[in-house]
């Protein structure tokens, strides 16, 4: 579950002029950025982990078997995450370590904590929410008692997006299926109300119920202000960069960030219902991930890159974007030989060629021929692949693309995809034998 790096980062709560930093340690894009009362801060990863950036360097918190899409704080001591694998985990930061505690049937795109520190809610692709209650969290992992899962249900496609009032008696939820509903917790199989119907998807909710207004972004970009009491629209900032990805708001400065698919972040003034800043963040790619510092005079964000972004708000425009580099599955397929492109746009984002498996969503392919399956040492494998008889060759290769990884290994947490066309195949295949050699000693 834990793999500590011995790698020279930032701090994660950088003193008052330290100015722009960057968190390095993940081996895949970021999904999701939290950040503790106290200003520590941890990211959620297309790699399958959750990092938890201490001042000597990131802890991996390890047990998801698929991207991570989210991560809270439950308190500055207690992390709750949810992801592809369908599960929900809480992590304990003193021992770093953790264990699962609900699992819904399709993704957790969404968890928040409630006011009381007990209770999480997980919004999730089987259009369900989930209300899980922990007691006993002050004390050892195994000792924590966990309710049975409570679902809510009522949204007609997958639920993005959750958010509690601050006394926790009303739970609001944003949907593929263009609605945003509010929810008595009082009476939890009470019907739900809709609040919103936008049409399009809506993928991030902010609840301020002190102010009267929730904000919310869609897959069409919109993005807009509503009143919580009448559900009318109080201010409209959409600018038709689609979709929204990723919101942000810090109660200290009344500032709300919005990230999108095309790269920028908003900010926008509540109080007087303005957008302030609209920054060109990433140049590749888009924002993913968006967290305030608790005084609100830092942003830190995430996408494409496994590399988080933090920036002093007041002075943005003096820095430079995400400039990472471009990844390799983002390289411009027409330069590329085709061998080549198949494995950059296929296979690169979770595998690497080197021989360490470089905290990626899968195994390194170093040495891929004549090897079983399920044998890289510093890679936790899905029971599937561990007791796998399977040796990797020409055919084997072949046939996992030809049929899909959901067909050859059934079980696998390999994402579903398949190479249809032969010839692809064939120069994937030629391109491995040649960049996957293992060294003479």
């Amino acid at each position: 579950m834990l793999r500590a790096a011995c790698i020279v980062i930032w701090l994660a709560s950088p003193s008052i002029g330290q100015g722009f930093y960057t968190l390095k340690g993940h081996g895949g894009p970021i999904m999701d950025i939290a950040v503790s009362p106290l200003g520590e801060i941890s990211t959620a990863s297309f790699d399958n982990a959750v990092g938890f950036w201490r001042t000597d360097g990131p802890v991996w918190l390890e047990g998801h078997r698929a991207a991570v899409n989210t991560v809270c704080f439950l308190n500055n001591k207690i992390i709750a995450s949810g992801a592809d694998d369908f599960t929900l985990w809480v992590w304990s930061l003193e021992s770093a370590s953790g264990r699962m505690v609900a699992a819904h049937t399709a993704k957790i795109a969404d968890v928040a904590i409630a006011p009381d520190g007990q209770t999480l809610a997980t919004a999730s692709w089987d259009n369900k929410i989930g209300l899980t209650h922990i007691e006993g969290l002050d004390g050892s992992v195994e000792s924590w008692l966990v309710d049975d899962m409570i679902l809510l249900s009522g949204h007609r496609a997958g639920v993005n997006a959750i958010a509690f009032t601050q006394d926790g008696q009303t739970l609001y939820s944003a949907s593929m299926d263009g609605t945003i509903r509010s929810w008595n917790l009082n009476d939890p199989k009470a019907p739900s109300t809709v609040i919103v119907k936008h049409g399009f998807g809506v993928n991030r909710l902010i609840v301020n119920d002190a102010d009267g207004w929730l904000a919310y972004g869609a897959a069409d970009g919109g993005t807009r202000m509503v009143d919580l009491n009448t559900g009318e629209t109080i201010a409209d900032f959409t600018l038709g960069r689609r979709p929204v990805l990723s919101m942000a708001y810090d109660p200290v400065t009344k500032m709300l960030a919005i990230g999108d698919g095309q790269g920028y972040i908003m900010f926008i003034d509540t109080t007087v219902r303005r957008i302030t800043t609209d920054f060109k963040a990433s140049l590749t790619g888009p924002i993913w991930a968006l967290s305030y510092s608790p005084d609100g005079e830092y942003i830190h964000a995430g996408g494409i890159e496994d590399i988080v972004y933090s920036w002093p708000v007041a002075v943005m425009d003096e820095h430079i974007p995400m400039v990472g580099g471009i990844q390799s599955f983002l390289e411009d397929p027409i330069s590329l030989p085709n061998g080549e492109r198949q494995f950059k746009r296929k296979c690169s984002i979770c595998h690497s060629l080197t021989k360490s498996s470089a905290r990626k969503a899968g195994p390194s392919l170093y040495g891929l021929f004549g090897r079983k399956a399920g044998t890289v040492i510093d890679y936790t494998y899905s029971d599937t692949l561990s007791g796998s008889s399977i040796v990797w060759s020409e055919e084997s290769v072949n046939a996992l693309f030809d049929l899909g990884p959901d067909h050859f290994i059934p079980g696998t947490k390999m994402p579903m995809q398949r190479i249809v066309k032969k010839h692809d195949r064939d120069d994937l295949i030629d391109y491995l034998r040649t960049n996957t050699v293992q060294e003479e000693n």
